[in-house]
């Protein structure tokens, strides 16, 4: 088989069992009576065998098969669920994750797990005696006699017959192929399925004994009979079969069909009803004779096709790339349309600017993508970090199917993790200190995503110990963060955003976990990089919300266009408040700072002339045209010498030799073939 050609959907696949493995597994503790939800998750780990087997991965399948052992034994009542039982399959997992991922990063999927499988199997010995017993009373019924034998020691009825008869004429030879693996085989059912794969290859197979349903869930000792019609010669076969690993012996005997009597009197079947040859084949893992085929047909016709399809995020990137090039494009033509003031060419490019919108509002949703991506494997790491630190934690999830665009769900994972690290630690208390305040000895966290406007936000709430305002304040002077005169005049919210503050942390012990404050100047940034803020509010004794505002996507942008000078600026929509023209006498000045009177509150304002350091090209007038920015709750007053307007722009990054250029987030290119440089207000907003 080449496996290339199925890597990439096995690894997905892969990936999709194990965190329904996990997910299931979070609810089997809450829940350790559901033998509903063992049997998801022996699903999915059966499943993940199986795949693992055919492409090859022994160790994946090995270790996923002696974990199917526990959870066998949990879903017959032969094992009791436990949160000690429950960490040794977690840890399976994870290592069947890093198998994965070494799968994934071109690796071979290799890995020491002999402490995993031996806390395994001790496991599984609790009830060993018993379960070992019915499965070989089990196994004695089908035990298959030695081909050297009588030829009557396999039997067909009279459709099998018929199959073989109808075979013999077309020039197929009739083998049966008894297989023996080895005595020391880990996973017989793999080695089978391994060897039914093989088989496959050169044709098809009319009868196992024992049954395929037998064979699937390891009701055998370690010899099973195959029958199968083919053209290849008995040596080759064998030869083929011997390539799978643990096999001890293959015997292919070519038959007379003619010298096998039928099983079964009672009905004749003829060849006016014998379906086709290749409908008459026993589907591996099938627990229906495959002469059903023509109902599972029709019933496969009733049912709606799949309309869903993977597609490779490359692609989109590729498609997104080219539909960029057709906006600006489109505003070329838009701005030829103005200049020319041609009716019928601004009717078209109309036209096409609507389609191109619809297009547009296409490909975004093609790429966009719930952030239950992301959310999925927090409960999991709160659940161990919580047994680490002696707490007792429960994580709800609200909103985990609002969706982001991909380029975004890749980058919010790690900030995410500071946030949820820090709430465990140093937001929610002890169980013992807890119970001492009045609260439940167990904690909540809240994992919250929501859409507003063109805009996601994703809140981190506890019910915690909440920040103490003097221990930061505290810790930020010791620091050198903020001088000790500049305390008085901070509002509470403004103590909180020092805890974005590089090296600040007010824990008062170096541990594994942080403290508030140490990765939290990391989620900032990163997320100021997305084009997003972060805030955080608290209260004392009641716990502790940060909030995360993302753009919906980072290509394709709504901006002001301004001109400062006779150059011309980008800002974007989501960083205005609104825009105003000010006269020269409501222009004031504080400390050194010239500002404005906005509404009850005093802005700041920028000069983009002066700040950019733009040629100057013309006069500056008594009136100013102003936009008014912000980030968080902070404000600010860009003059600009006049407002284009809006549009819809393609967001360019500045290339490899214009990297970190301060306050500027990247560039575009107008309708008029001019470039416009991108204002990034979170830089210019101190």
């Amino acid at each position: 088989m080449e496996k290339n050609q199925y890597l990439d959907m096995f690894i997905d696949e892969s990936k999709e069992h194990l965190q329904a493995m996990n997910d299931n597994l979070l609810k089997l503790e809450n829940s350790p009576e559901n033998v509903a939800i063992v049997n998801e998750i022996f699903r999915s780990a059966h499943t993940l065998k199986g795949m693992a087997a055919t492409m090859g991965y022994e160790d994946l399948a090995s270790l996923t098969h002696i974990m199917e052992n526990v959870l066998d034994g949990i879903r017959n009542h032969k094992i009791s669920v436990s949160s000690d039982i429950l960490d040794v399959v977690f840890e399976a997992v994870d290592d069947l994750e890093a198998m994965v991922l070494s799968i994934a990063s071109g690796g071979d999927g290799r890995r020491d797990v002999t402490k995993v499988v031996a806390q395994l199997e001790k496991i599984e010995k609790g009830e060993r005696l018993e379960a070992q017993k019915t499965k070989e009373e089990i196994s004695s019924t089908f035990v298959v006699k030695d081909s050297e034998q009588s030829s009557t020691a396999e039997t067909y009825d009279d459709f099998e017959v018929t199959v073989l008869t109808q075979a013999t004429e077309q020039g197929f030879h009739v083998n049966q192929i008894h297989i023996s693996l080895r005595e020391d085989c880990i996973l017989k059912a793999a080695r089978v399925f391994m060897v039914f794969e093989v088989l496959e290859q050169v044709g098809e197979i009319i009868k196992s004994t024992p049954t395929v349903d037998a064979l699937e869930e390891e009701n055998f000792d370690y010899d099973f009979t195959v029958t199968l019609i083919t053209k290849e010669s008995s040596v080759e076969v064998r030869n083929r079969i011997l390539k799978v690993s643990e096999i001890e012996n293959v015997e292919v005997k070519t038959i007379d069909i003619n010298n096998y009597k039928s099983t079964n009197g009672t009905e004749k079947v003829t060849e006016d009803n014998i379906p086709p040859l290749k409908d008459t084949v026993e589907e591996v893992g099938s627990d229906k004779q495959t002469h059903n085929n023509e109902k599972n047909q029709e019933e496969k016709a009733n049912n709606p096709a799949s309309k869903t399809i993977r597609v490779n995020i490359e692609r989109l990137d590729i498609l997104m790339n080219l539909f960029e090039e057709l906006v600006i494009d489109r505003g070329r033509l838009e701005q030829i349309a103005r200049d020319l003031k041609s009716s019928e060419l601004t009717e078209t490019v109309e036209h096409m600017s609507r389609i191109s919108g619809d297009l547009q509002n296409i490909i975004l949703n093609m790429r966009m993508v719930p952030v239950e991506q992301v959310f999925n494997r927090f409960p999991r790491m709160v659940r161990g970090l919580a047994k680490d630190l002696n707490k007792k934690v429960h994580l709800e999830i609200i909103g985990a199917e609002t969706e982001l665009d991909r380029t975004v769900i890749d980058e919010i994972g790690d900030p995410l993790v500071h946030l949820l690290r820090n709430s465990i630690d140093h937001g929610v208390e002890t169980p013992s200190s807890r119970l001492s305040v009045g609260k439940t000895e167990e904690g909540n966290i809240t994992l919250r995503a929501y859409h507003s406007g063109n805009h996601v936000f994703i809140e981190v709430s506890d019910d915690g110990a909440g920040i103490n305002r003097d221990k930061v304040l505290k810790k930020a002077i010791d620091s050198g963060v903020i001088t000790k005169e500049s305390e008085k005049n901070l509002t509470n919210r403004q103590v909180y955003e020092l805890l974005f503050s590089s090296g600040l942390s007010t824990a008062d012990e170096i541990t594994d976990v942080s403290g508030r404050g140490v990765g939290l100047d990391v989620v900032k940034n990163k997320i100021e990089s997305l084009g997003g803020n972060v805030t955080v509010d608290s209260v004392l004794g009641e716990g502790t919300t940060f909030s995360i505002q993302l753009p919906l996507t980072l290509s394709i942008i709504s901006v002001m266009l301004v001109e400062v000078q006779s150059e011309k600026y980008a800002i974007p929509l989501s960083s205005i408040i609104e825009t105003a023209i000010v006269k020269d006498e409501d222009i004031l000045a504080a400390h050194n700072q010239k500002v404005i009177d906005f509404r009850g509150s005093v802005v700041p304002l920028i000069n983009l002339t002066d700040f950019f350091d733009v040629p100057k090209t013309r006069d500056q007038d008594a009136y100013h045209s102003i936009v008014i920015v912000r980030k968080g709750e902070k404000m600010a007053g860009l003059v600009v010498d006049s407002f284009i307007g809006q549009q819809e722009i393609v967001l360019k990054s500045l290339g490899n030799y214009l990297t970190n250029v301060f306050a500027i987030s990247g560039a575009t290119i107008l309708g008029d073939g001019q470039v416009a440089l991108i204002v990034d207000c979170n830089a210019l907003i101190k």
